[in-house]
This record gives structure tokens, C-alpha cells and sequence, in this order.
């Protein structure tokens, strides 16, 4: 054995499934509607919770994990998020309203996580330092202090021919990247909902600043969409669904 052997590390191996049921996930898919009018029936607490764990394994930035969802169970809550979901019958009929909510404030709490919750006995010395570093990628300072150096300092590379990663230069950024990743999460969500034999609206149209107050949410935290869920009604689904040709969308280059 030579000593580059000796030395060599352990590497993690993580074999993919080969036995996946594609044509019943393209029947979920495919199944997945807009619904806007559920039955009197209830989801049962383990299946809703098995598809919030599952809306938590979207994937996401650096594992920074920037989401949290708000199940509003209480019936004075539930009223006031129905008011601010405009009295959409999608959210008065609907078993349960869920609250998809993209946060920035959590970037070092989320980062120090990363390494005490690293799954082997000690983070390596490389995470250690990636994750006390990569919050600052999101961050912008106070009066956008950071952003706008970040600005100055990533266009100068960028004239030497350097190639950089996204980042945030001012707190629309940090609140548009922790939207996209907590889109992801929603989406896993409505259909894991479908997988289990339930259905979903995500629903844009609320008032964001009554959902804020409902869930007293600080002014880094930024509803992205309320889901209604449950039981598809009969007469739930208004319209067939339809798509654009495919062309439009999809360019191979």
C-alpha cells in the first residue's frame, strides 16, 4: 500500500434508488391541480406532517434551509387568514391553510447549525470555514453597507475576468433568493399532498401586510404563498388544465 493510499480520506457513497414507480410520480404530477373548492374531509395529523418533512428536503442553498410554514389551525386565525386570502373560496373550504413564509433572518443561526448538525462526529476544518463565511453572501448591512461593497468589489472582478456567484447587493436580492428556494419547498409540498390522495391551492392573492400581522412576522420575513389543502371537492377543479406548446419554454443550445 503506498502512503497516498494510506492518506487517502473516507468518501461518502450514496447510492440512487433504480426502483422508482416513474409512471406513478408522473401521475402525481400530472394529477396535481389548482383546487379551489374542498370537501368537509380532514387531513389526518400524520399525513400533513409527513408532507411538511417532506417539503423540508427541497433542496436549498449551502443547506441554509431560509423557509418556515405556519399550519393556522386556530379557528380566530384561520377567520382573519381567510379575510386576507380575499374570501377566496379556495381558502374558506380549505381543511387546512398554510403559510409559506421566506426568511432572511436566520442566515448565522442556520449556518452554526450546519456545523454543530454536520452528520459525522466533527464538521471538517473546509465546512467550518465555508459556513462562517458563506452567510455573508445573503447579507447587505445596515444601510445596505455590505451590499454596496460587495457591488464595488464584485465588479472590479468581474473586469479581471472572474467569475463570481450570485449574491445579495441589496435586501431584494437576499428576500428573491430566499423566495426561489422556499418556492421549492412548496412545491414539494402540494405534492407530497397529491401523493397522499389530497389536494392544494397556492394561492398569491392574500394581503400581505394583514398576513404579517396575523403572524406577527418581523420585516425579514416574507410570506411567499398561502396553500389551502384538502380533500378535492366533486365540482373542486373549475377549468381543464392546458399548457402553451412546449417550444416556448424549452430550448436546447
Amino acid at each position: 500500500m503506498t502512503s497516498q493510499n494510506k492518506t487517502e480520506k473516507k468518501r461518502y457513497f450514496e447510492p440512487a434508488p433504480q426502483d422508482i414507480d416513474v409512471e406513478n410520480f408522473r401521475k402525481v404530477i400530472e394529477s396535481r391541480r389548482s383546487v379551489r373548492k374542498f370537501s368537509t374531509k380532514p387531513i389526518p395529523n400524520d399525513v400533513l406532517d409527513a408532507c411538511l418533512d417532506l417539503a423540508l428536503l427541497a433542496p436549498n442553498s449551502s443547506n441554509l434551509q431560509p423557509w418556515s410554514f405556519y399550519v393556522v389551525q386556530s379557528p380566530a386565525k384561520k377567520k382573519q387568514l381567510v379575510k386576507a386570502c380575499l374570501n377566496q373560496l379556495a381558502a374558506k373550504t380549505a381543511q387546512e391553510l398554510i403559510v409559506c413564509v421566506a426568511r432572511t433572518d436566520r442566515l448565522d443561526e442556520m449556518a452554526k447549525m450546519n456545523i454543530s448538525e454536520f452528520p459525522f462526529p466533527e464538521a471538517p476544518a473546509a465546512v467550518q470555514k465555508y459556513y462562517r463565511i458563506i452567510p455573508y453572501n445573503y447579507k447587505t448591512g445596515y444601510f445596505n453597507s455590505l451590499g454596496n461593497f460587495k457591488k464595488v468589489a464584485f465588479k472590479l472582478a468581474r473586469s479581471l475576468d472572474k467569475q463570481l456567484p450570485v449574491t445579495a447587493f441589496n435586501p431584494a436580492d437576499a428576500k428573491l433568493w430566499a423566495t426561489k428556494t422556499t418556492a421549492l419547498a412548496c412545491e414539494n409540498l402540494v405534492l407530497a399532498l397529491r401523493a397522499y390522495g389530497f389536494d392544494s391551492c397556492m394561492m398569491e392573492g392574500f394581503d400581505e401586510p394583514l398576513v404579517r400581522k396575523i403572524l406577527n412576522l418581523n420585516d425579514q420575513q416574507y410570506p411567499v404563498m398561502v396553500i389551502g389543502a384538502g380533500e378535492r371537492a366533486e365540482d373542486g377543479v373549475f377549468f381543464p388544465q392546458y399548457r402553451f406548446d412546449r417550444e416556448l419554454f424549452i430550448q436546447k443550445v
